[in-house]
C-alpha cells in the first residue's frame, strides 16, 4: 500500500503541475455548461418586430403596449404602410410585422369582431411559428379581458401570413445552414493538413528551396481544394433542388460568387491552422473541435442568436459560417440581390484578406 500511495501521490503532482491537464479537467466542463446553458435554447426572446397601425385607436394601442411589455418581442418602430414592411423584411431587420386595419376599435365595438394580420419571416419556420403563436396568445389575452369587463362575446381573428416559405418547409432553413457548416468544415479540414503534411513527410525542404514565394506556395496549396469545393457546392445545390425541392429564387451566379469567397475564407483558415501546427493529428483535432461546435452554435440556423447573451452574440461575429448563412438565405430563399448582402460579403472579404496576410507573415521559410 505504501508503494501504491507513493505512485498515486506522484500522479497527483504530475496533474497539478500540468496546467493544460487542469484546464481540460476543470475549465472545459465549466465553459461547456455555461455556453450550452445559454446558447442551446429554442425559446424566443426579444424578437425584433414592427407594427403598422392603420387604426391608431385605443384597442390597437393597448395591444401594442402588451406586445412591448412582453419579453418575447422588441418593437423596433411603428411603420406607416406595407411598403416599409417589405423593406424591413428584405433588410433582415425583423422577424414579424403586426398590422392593425383601419377602424379596428370601431369594428370591435359595433360588430364585436375585428382582425389583426401577423406577417412573419418563415425562412426560419420554427421561429416564425413560435413568434406568431406568442403574438396570437397576447391578442387572445386582450380579447378575454374585454369579454370579462363588458360581458360581450368579442372575437379578434389573427391572420398569419408566412413570407418566403408559406408551406413551412424545414429545408428552407436546413439547407443554407448545412451548406455553411459542410463547406466550412470540409475546407478547413482538407487544408489544415496541407502544410503540416509536408513537414511530416520531409518534403518541406523542397518547397523552401524552390523559387516560389510564400504567397505562391499558399495559393498552390489552396487551388485544388477550391476547385473540389466548388464541385461539392454544385452537388449540394443539385440535391437541394432535385431531392429536397428547395428553390433558388435569386441569382445563381451571385450565389456561386459569394460561395467562392466563403470557400477561400475557409481554406485560408485551414492553411493558417496547418501553418501553426506540428502534426496532422493536432491540425485535424483543432479543425474539427475548433470549427464544429462554434459553427453549430453561432451560425443561427439551429439556435436563435438573439436569445443568447450579448457577449456570445459578439463571439458569433467572428464565425464565417454565420455571415455565409445569412447570405445564402437572402439569395436562395428571399431572392435578393447584391444590394441586400453587401455588408455580409464585405465581412467575409475582410476575414479572407486578414487570414491571407497572417498566413503569409507567419509562413516559416526555415525548418528551424
Amino acid at each position: 500500500m505504501d508503494n501504491i500511495s507513493t505512485f498515486i501521490k506522484k500522479e497527483f503532482l504530475h496533474v497539478f503541475r500540468d496546467r493544460k491537464t487542469l484546464l481540460m479537467l476543470f475549465g472545459l466542463p465549466i465553459v461547456q455548461i455555461i455556453l450550452f446553458g445559454f446558447a442551446l435554447t429554442n425559446e424566443i426572446t426579444n424578437a425584433k418586430i414592427v407594427v403598422c397601425d392603420y387604426a391608431k385607436d385605443d384597442a390597437s394601442q393597448q395591444i401594442i403596449g402588451k406586445l412591448q411589455a412582453s419579453q418575447q418581442f422588441d418593437i423596433q418602430r411603428i411603420l406607416l404602410n406595407h411598403k416599409q414592411i417589405e423593406t424591413a423584411f428584405k433588410d433582415g431587420e425583423i422577424k414579424m410585422a403586426v398590422v392593425f386595419p383601419a377602424n379596428f376599435n370601431s369594428d370591435l365595438l359595433h360588430q364585436h369582431k375585428a382582425q389583426v394580420q401577423l406577417i412573419t419571416d418563415a425562412s426560419d419556420p420554427n421561429t416564425a411559428t413560435a413568434i406568431s403563436g406568442y403574438a396570437n396568445q397576447i391578442v387572445m389575452d386582450y380579447q378575454n379581458e374585454l369579454m370579462q369587463l363588458q360581458r360581450v362575446p368579442y372575437q379578434i381573428n389573427t391572420e398569419v401570413r408566412m413570407l418566403y416559405n408559406p408551406e413551412l418547409k424545414a429545408a428552407v432553413n436546413f439547407v443554407p445552414g448545412v451548406m455553411s457548416l459542410i463547406l466550412l468544415l470540409v475546407c478547413v479540414l482538407m487544408t489544415s493538413v496541407a502544410i503540416v503534411k509536408e513537414k511530416e513527410t520531409g518534403t518541406m525542404e523542397v518547397l523552401l528551396v524552390s523559387p516560389f514565394s510564400p504567397f505562391l506556395i499558399i495559393v498552390s496549396k489552396a487551388m485544388p481544394y477550391l476547385a473540389l469545393s466548388l464541385i461539392n457546392l454544385t452537388i449540394i445545390l443539385l440535391l437541394s433542388v432535385l431531392v429536397l425541392g428547395m428553390p433558388i429564387n435569386g441569382s445563381i451566379l451571385l450565389l456561386y460568387a459569394v460561395s467562392t469567397l466563403f470557400i477561400i475564407t475557409a481554406l485560408s483558415l485551414g492553411l493558417l491552422i496547418s501553418n501553426r501546427t506540428a502534426s496532422q493529428q493536432s491540425a485535424m483535432l483543432i479543425s474539427l473541435m475548433g470549427m464544429l461546435v462554434p459553427s453549430i452554435l453561432f451560425t443561427g440556423f439551429m439556435f436563435p442568436l438573439e436569445n443568447m447573451p450579448y457577449p456570445l452574440q459578439l463571439v458569433s461575429h467572428i464565425i464565417p459560417a454565420k455571415w455565409y448563412y445569412i447570405i445564402v438565405k437572402s439569395v436562395m430563399v428571399k431572392g435578393l440581390g447584391f444590394s441586400a448582402i453587401w455588408k455580409e460579403t464585405l465581412v467575409l472579404l475582410t476575414m479572407t484578406m486578414l487570414l491571407l496576410v497572417v498566413n503569409i507573415k507567419t509562413f516559416k521559410i526555415r525548418l528551424t
